[in-house]
């Protein structure tokens, strides 16, 4: 069991560890502290949503979903990114970032969550990371085994989702400079624009 258990942690962790178009937008709100504890928690109950879903058979289904309708799901994903790409570098771009940061237009929960829900759901790699590969991988492990393996894939979301948010926070004395945030919104911006042309040319769109 435990080691069913690790593998399920460690697997989970080295899909969810790169930065993305989600873990960028963790970052920025853990950074300004808005609703730190229910981004997180999104986050982290989406993967295991996902990650159950797959584990109890349906990521067969899913499979050959993702492979009839992928270039409309990397297109779609792909022009939304770029939006928000753009938004970023708009930021960027203006004069009274310092101002800007310091009053921080203030999203409702709903609102950020929403934005939240399409980095998630609209990205293919989180169907072929939480359901296709966890679902197959725990196909290996029978009863008790697959559940402590489901526990470790899960708890690795918590842990790591939790962490990216709340850790943010220590980066929050070093961006009290504009030039700190136009750095971030830059790089984010740039996140955001390669994984869309990857995106793009995965769906055969570029």
């Amino acid at each position: 069991m435990i080691s069913a258990f690790l593998t399920g942690f460690f697997l989970g962790i080295s899909l969810i560890v790169a930065i993305g178009a989600q873990n960028a937008f963790i970052l920025r709100q853990g950074i300004i502290g808005q609703h730190v504890f229910y981004v997180a928690l999104f986050c982290a109950l989406s993967d295991v949503f996902l990650i159950c879903i797959g584990i109890v058979g349906i990521s067969f289904f899913l499979n050959n979903f993702i492979s009839q309708f992928s270039d409309f799901l990397f297109g779609f994903s792909a022009l939304w990114l770029l939006g928000y790409g753009v938004l970023r570098l708009k930021t960027v771009l203006k004069c009274d970032t310092t101002l800007e940061i310091e009053t921080s237009i203030s999203r409702g929960l709903a609102p950020t969550l929403s934005i939240l829900a399409i980095l998630t759901f609209a990205n293919p790699h989180v169907y072929l990371d939480t359901m296709v590969l966890i679902g197959s991988v725990s196909q290996q492990f029978y009863e008790n085994d697959k559940i402590s393996f489901a526990l470790g894939a899960s708890l690795a979301s918590f842990v790591f989702f939790f962490s990216l948010a709340y850790g943010a926070k220590l980066l929050a004395p070093k961006m009290q400079s504009p030039s700190s945030w136009r750095i971030l919104d830059f790089l984010i911006a740039l996140i955001m624009f390669t994984i869309a042309i990857k995106l793009a040319y995965a769906g055969n769109w570029l």
